[in-house]
């Protein structure tokens, strides 16, 4: 055996295991290997996205205010007809991009994303970052994570169940990178993506944002995103005050997210390329006036906390921040959201930590403390990712002590947001804006998690449809549990007219007793013979239970045969699953 057939021998052994939903070894070596690779690209864009702004702004990568007024009007449409230009040439259909494009791969395609996603998403959000576009890092950072698992998934022809696992273990990977917050990229993969909690995920999903936080900090170092200063904890006295936040920033969040859909929903008969033009035009015509809320604004978020922005500034900064978002994010440019709601909750929370320090000089309140309440909580509320926007701010700070506050503030924020304004996340939300609804329940799922692999069952033959009684037992010898017919050495195709070509070995073998008390003739054509058949259609090995059904209930058939091409034009069946299969690893899962 040369070494190819013997490494394609064993990369089938580990299809089959993945199949499974308890490949723990390896789905963690595949964690950790796509945790590399994604933290590889995230380097590269960060790198591409910092040395161009560094060549194009003076003093450091994100000072836009040192350009003339008519370079800040012009930098961001320059930005959008790069932007419509690619959109333009390399795409004849609208695609989603960023944390709503994952979701919406997961939903509906099994977390497959393709090269020319990936290549959109790099450089439009690199371009729209560097001209000075009010969008994150982060967003595109978690795109491109989970598709660079997703891409690893695909080039190995894996089970689409791993293929999903490795998107998450790319969106924790994407976070993780962003901030050196390895815990909050695992949360938030598990809270926003994959939307569950077990131990087949978590494993493999840690060891991605570990390795990619690792490779972040051995190329930029340990500096973090935000400079944050020493923070007087708040007494408890204060509690009231922190609810009064939350409950500001579940506002804030609700009336961000609202005005993005209506954006997105008004401008849908426009065409991309308009809409990105004048996106341009209305960012420039902000900018002018308020160079501080162009680009990524790590660095004013910084001098927030340090306490270097007077009132009046920040409440003008919060003004135009919202505004320059909902339009960059309302009109399509493919840059995250993420960033923004940092810069919004720090605004948000240091503005009302000045406001309240000025109201009641006895508590001698900390603006900086409000201003990181804020950032976690707008987050939080803003995208339904509460968890991740507490772990977060933990991990900014190295402050266990933030966690009580934090939790109340991310909590109030969250019910405002979700229960009194009745908003989704702003990911659902740009969705829905596109009339695309995910929606997920308990069963869909568990069925998710395996693949048909997993349970097909492997005992079956394909015999002719005529075949003579003196061949039978040998047929017969390894006792099969199902016979799937061929005519002319071909699977039958699934018509109206010819649907029966499943049927249970047990039927074949009553008939035979039948014939010889009967002395019929010696040749037998299995599609007449009286039995129990049962209709069937393929389905690709790589599907997961989930696929499998949905194929079952939309064609109302009863089984699928399990293929896969083994040789060019040649499909390979492995296995029957059968619609009691899939409901039986229900239950035992």
């Amino acid at each position: 055996m040369n070494i190819s057939s013997w490494i394609a021998g064993q990369l089938e052994t580990h299809r089959f295991k993945l199949s499974r939903p308890d490949a723990l070894i390896q789905l963690t070596f595949l964690g950790w290997l796509t945790g590399i690779l994604a933290g590889g690209v995230i380097v590269l864009f960060r790198l591409l996205v910092e040395v161009s702004q560094e060549f194009l702004l003076s003093g450091h990568s994100e000072n836009y205010e040192a350009l003339s007024i008519e370079m800040r009007f012009v930098f961001p449409i320059v930005g959008s007809v790069i932007i419509a230009t690619g959109f333009y040439f390399y795409t004849k259909t609208p695609h989603v991009l960023g944390v709503a494009g994952v979701i919406k791969s997961m939903a509906f395609h099994q977390g497959y994303l393709s090269v020319r996603e990936f290549l959109l998403q790099f450089f439009g959000a690199a371009v729209a970052i560097i001209s000075g576009h009010s969008v994150g890092r982060e967003g595109p950072n978690v795109f491109l994570g989970a598709a660079s698992g997703s891409l690893l998934g695909q080039f190995f022809t894996l089970p689409n169940n791993t293929i999903r696992i490795l998107v998450g273990c790319g969106t924790a990977a994407g976070i993780a990178a962003s901030f050196d917050t390895p815990l909050a990229g695992v949360i938030f993969a598990l809270e926003v993506v994959l939307m569950e909690y077990t131990l087949v995920t978590f494993l493999p999903i840690i060891l991605a944002a570990g390795s990619a936080t690792t490779l972040s900090v051995f190329v930029f170092g340990n500096e973090p995103a935000f400079i944050i200063p020493h923070i007087n904890q708040g007494a408890l006295i204060e509690l009231p005050l922190v609810i009064i936040l939350g409950l500001l920033a579940g506002i804030l969040s609700a009336l961000a997210i609202h005005l993005v859909q209506a954006i997105a929903q008004k401008s849908k008969m426009i065409s991309l390329t308009r809409k990105l033009v004048l996106s341009g035009v209305l960012m420039g015509m902000i900018a002018m006036i308020i160079p501080g809320v162009m680009g990524i604004g790590y660095d004013t978020v910084s001098q927030m906390l340090a306490g270097h922005i007077a009132l009046n500034m920040i409440l003008v900064l919060l003004i135009f921040k919202l505004i320059a978002t909902v339009i960059s994010i309302g009109l399509g440019i493919p840059g995250g959201m993420i960033g923004p709601a940092l810069f919004m909750g720090a605004s948000l929370g240091g503005g009302f930590g000045l406001i309240m320090g000025w109201l009641f000089p006895n508590l001698y309140i900390d603006a900086a403390f409000y201003s990181l309440l804020g950032m976690g909580a707008v987050m939080g509320a803003s995208l339904q990712a509460p968890l991740a926007a507490l772990t977060a701010i933990m991990e900014l700070t190295h402050s266990p002590q933030i966690i009580m506050p934090g939790m109340i503030a991310i909590v109030v924020a969250n019910l405002t947001a979700s229960e009194f304004f009745h908003k989704k996340s702003l990911f659902l939300s740009v969705l829905e804006a596109r009339e695309i609804n995910e929606y997920t329940n308990p069963i869909t799922q568990t069925l998710r998690r395996i693949g048909v692999a997993s349970i097909m069952d492997r005992n079956f033959i394909s015999p002719d449809s005529l075949i003579q009684i003196h061949k039978i037992d040998e047929l017969l010898i390894n006792k099969p549990h199902w016979l799937l017919v061929k005519e002319d050495n071909k699977p039958l195709k699934l018509d109206q007219n010819e649907k029966r070509q499943l049927m249970p070995t047990v039927d074949l073998v009553n008939f035979l007793e039948l014939k010889i008390q009967n002395d019929m003739d010696n040749t037998i054509n299995l599609l007449k013979i009286p039995a129990n058949r049962i209709d069937i259609a393929p389905i690709h090995l790589q599907a997961t239970l989930e696929e499998a059904l949905n194929k079952i209930n939309e064609l109302n058939i009863d089984a699928l045969y399990i293929e896969r091409m083994s040789a060019p034009g040649i499909m390979y069946c492995y296995g029957i699953v059968t619609r009691s299969q899939i409901e039986s690893a229900y239950r035992l899962n």
